[in-house]
Formats: structure tokens, C-alpha cells, sequence
């Protein structure tokens, strides 16, 4: 049926359609994954009970919220894992990752980073930015890294060589590309590694930065070893329905130890008011699977779409997917402004907005970030980032249904070939 409500070019149109019928064994693909996923999440909830006496909000120390219990007993069947704490009172991502390291590491450990140096908003944390207060360094918390090959791949040869030196206390893997133009892990890549650590440190606990990555494929890192899950729920956890939170999954004695980071020692997971926020956190995570589908598609989209265009894309259209991040190189600073200032004509909130360059916190250049959400700074929903350097590249992420993402990237593509800019 053809829309009257946004003018495209008859050429737009007609690539629109071609890329449409490219793409339809893949989304087919996706939609499997999504059935899988979905029924996985259905079977937790039935499994565990879950009832609207469990959305009933706590207040003070939060003693004995069934609510609070109930979702992490969902959330670690659906991740395959033995414990899970899903908490709104994790302000971020990166805030749930703090926790888990701190949680984790003592004074005179040391972190292991198999894949490189971790995203920007992570340095930080562990001192890596030349400031050190209140970050692991400062608390005698060692770290060394394994770098990627040069085509952005996982060097396995120099992991083994490095787990063998001995010396570290974790292995952390990010899954995600972060800012850069290396391929997203899939569970397959996260099962290699994990098994490779395991053969030379059994003990060693490996832990995987997830964000991004939740419900991309059937199974998930607990399902092939690794021992804790680390991600955001305005990413695709919380369903583009979660207002903010995070959650950590995995080993329960690790888990455990984790909440102790959280909340205080021995009271751990069995404290903290929901304050009324079950209802919509239970709600998020069983929309999960879907909201992740359709932000696949969305990616899968975009990457035949410039990809006829002559752009790279990384993945392409037709590649295994890690994470729900579409990264497309546009080659100048003029393309990528261009390209998020037309994406956010497409957006259901903040459409008139004109996204500019600036400056943002935990960042060493200037970004621009095009995202008219309904949650401040999701990237479950539609979203693009970038940071104004080369190669000049937008993260393309999320999208709360594949319908209304399309035409934002069409609308981003046309404001880039100077239609609408």
C-alpha cells in the first residue's frame, strides 16, 4: 500500500522496493530467531509463576518482594543462567558493568580483556584515561588486554599465549563493536574463547560485556560457559518498555557477589524497593525477543540499503549478527551529520530537532547522536551515534518496530544524497 505521509523520491522508492525483496530470506531468518527467543521467554514466565501480585511496588528496605525475586528468576532462565539480578537502580550499562568488576576483583587482580581496549564509557572505570579516582586503579586493580587482529577479528593465538602467562583474575570479553568498526562477537566467537580460557584457567571466571548482543541469536554466552552476563535494559533487555536499569547474569556465586557491590555485603539481592517499577521491567523483558527482531531487521535493512549505495557497511546485509548495530561508513563529516539529521525526521519524538556535533562526557571527541526516544538515550529504540572522527561512520541501533525504522533510514539516506537536509 503506498503511504501519503512522507514525500520520497521516485528513485528512493523504487530502491526501497528492491532492497525489500533482497532482503526477504534473511528477515525470514530473523523471524525464526525471534519465535524461539519469544517462546523461551513465555516458558520463563509460566515456569516461574508470574503474576500481577508480583508488580506490586515495595517501598523502604524492600524485604520480601516476591516482584523483585520472580524477575530474576526469569531473567536467568531466559539467559541460561543459574542467578540474575534485573534492578532499576542500575543507571546504565556501564554502571552494571562497574558493579560486576568491583564486585568481582580485589586489590592486587587483574582484568584480562581479550578483545581489545572496552568502549570509551569503561576507561574510566578502569583508569585507563588518565584519571584514576574512584576507578580500579586507584584500588590497586590491575588490567592488560589481548588487541584484535588487524582486520578487527579475535586473535586466538595471542589469547592462548596470554592466558598462559597466568597473572589475571577474570577474562572480560565485549561483545558489542563499541566504537569501532570491528566485527560484533557472535555466541559462537564467545564459546571459542570461553573454551580456550577454560582448557588453560579453569578457574578463571570469564565475563562478557552483553550489551547489545541479547536475544541477536538462540542462545546466549551462559549457554556456552561463560560465567557472567553484563547489560543495560534500555538496550534490548528491557523491551523499549523498561524507563532505565540493568542486569547481571550468570554464575549464582558470582551473582551474588556482584550484589553485594550493589546493594552491601550479605544482605546482597534480597534488599532494595522496586518503588513501582516491576510491573514495567517484567513487561520490558517479555517483550525482549521481539523489540530485539525488529531492531535485526532494521540493521539487515540499512546494510543492503547503502550498501547499493556504495557505502561499506559492517556487517553486510547477509552476514551473521552478533548485536543489533549497524555500522555504516559514510567517509565525511558533511555525510554523517547529513545522514543523523535526516534520520531524526524520522523519529516519533523530538522529529524537529536538528542534531549538531558536540561535546559529551566519557568521550574524547565531539559526537552527534540522532534519537527522538521515549526513554532518554535508549538505544533499543531507533538511534544513530558517532564520534566526528574517521573513518567517519554512524551506529546505527534499534527500533521499536521494523515499519517505522525503515522509513527513517530511508529519510536519513535521502537528507545524505542532499534530498532533505
Amino acid at each position: 500500500m503506498q503511504q501519503p505521509f512522507f514525500k520520497l523520491s521516485p528513485q528512493l522508492e523504487a530502491l526501497d522496493k528492491e532492497v525489500m525483496e533482497q532482503v526477504k530470506e534473511q528477515f525470514a531468518k530473523i523471524d525464526q530467531i525471534t519465535e524461539y527467543n519469544q517462546l523461551k521467554m513465555l516458558n520463563a514466565f509460566i515456569k516461574n509463576g508470574v503474576s500481577e501480585s508480583h508488580f506490586v511496588a515495595s517501598t523502604g528496605y524492600g524485604y520480601g518482594d516476591r516482584g523483585r525475586e520472580v524477575i530474576d528468576l526469569v531473567a536467568a532462565d531466559a539467559f541460561g543462567a543459574e542467578a540474575a539480578i534485573v534492578r532499576h537502580n542500575f543507571v546504565s550499562g556501564t554502571h552494571a558493568l562497574t558493579v560486576a568488576l568491583f564486585g568481582l576483583l580485589r586489590p592486587g587482580d587483574t582484568m584480562l580483556c581479550v578483545t581489545g581496549r572496552p568502549y570509551d564509557t569503561l576507561l574510566g572505570v578502569i583508569g585507563l584515561n588518565g584519571e584514576s579516582d574512584g576507578s580500579l586503579k586507584e584500588f590497586g586493580i590491575g588490567y592488560d588486554d589481548v588487541d584484535l587482529l588487524p582486520d578487527g577479528t579475535v586473535d586466538y593465538e595471542g589469547i592462548e599465549a596470554r592466558l598462559k602467562k597466568g597473572g589475571f583474575n577474570i577474562v572480560y570479553i565485549q561483545r558489542s563493536r563499541g566504537y569501532s568498526v570491528r566485527p560484533s562477537l557472535t555466541v559462537e566467537d564467545i564459546e571459542k574463547i570461553t573454551k580456550l580460557s577454560k582448557s588453560i584457567c579453569p578457574n578463571i571466571p570469564v565475563v562478557v560485556d552483553n550489551c547489545y548482543g541479547e536475544f541477536v541469536q538462540t542462545r546466549e554466552p551462559c549457554d556456552v560457559g561463560a560465567d557472567l552476563i553484563i547489560g543495560s535494559l534500555i538496550k534490548n533487555v528491557g523491551g523499549g518498555i523498561a524507563s532505565t536499569g540493568g542486569y547481571i547474569a550468570g554464575r549464582a556465586d558470582l551473582v551474588e557477589k556482584c550484589s553485594y557491590r550493589l546493594t552491601v555485603p550479605n544482605a546482597g539481592s534480597e534488599i532494595g524497593a522496586t518503588l513501582g517499577h516491576s510491573r514495567e521491567l517484567f513487561m520490558g523483558l517479555f517483550n525482549a525477543p521481539h523489540l530485539t527482531g525488529e531492531a535485526v531487521k532494521t540493521a539487515v535493512y540499512s546494510a543492503c540499503l547503502l550498501e547499493k549505495l556504495g557505502f561499506a557497511v559492517s556487517p553486510r546485509w547477509d552476514e551473521v549478527r552478533g548485536d543489533i548495530i549497524q555500522t555504516l561508513t559514510l567517509g565525511t563529516p558533511e555525510r554523517l551529520v547529513a545522514f543523523c539529521r535526516g534520520l531524526q525526521k524520522g523519529m516519533p519524538v523530538d522529529a524537529f530537532l536538528r542534531p549538531d556535533p558536540s561535546d559529551m562526557p566519557g568521550y574524547d571527541c565531539d559526537i552527534i547522536m540522532a534519537c527522538g526516544s521515549f526513554t532518554l538515550g535508549a538505544t533499543s529504540e531507533l538511534s544513530a551515534d558517532a564520534p566526528l572522527r574517521e573513518p567517519y561512520a554512524a551506529w546505527l541501533q534499534g527500533s521499536l518496530n521494523f515499519h517505522s525504522g525503515k522509513m527513517g533510514v530511508l529519510l536519513a539516506v535521502d537528507s545524505l544524497l542532499g534530498g532533505n537536509g
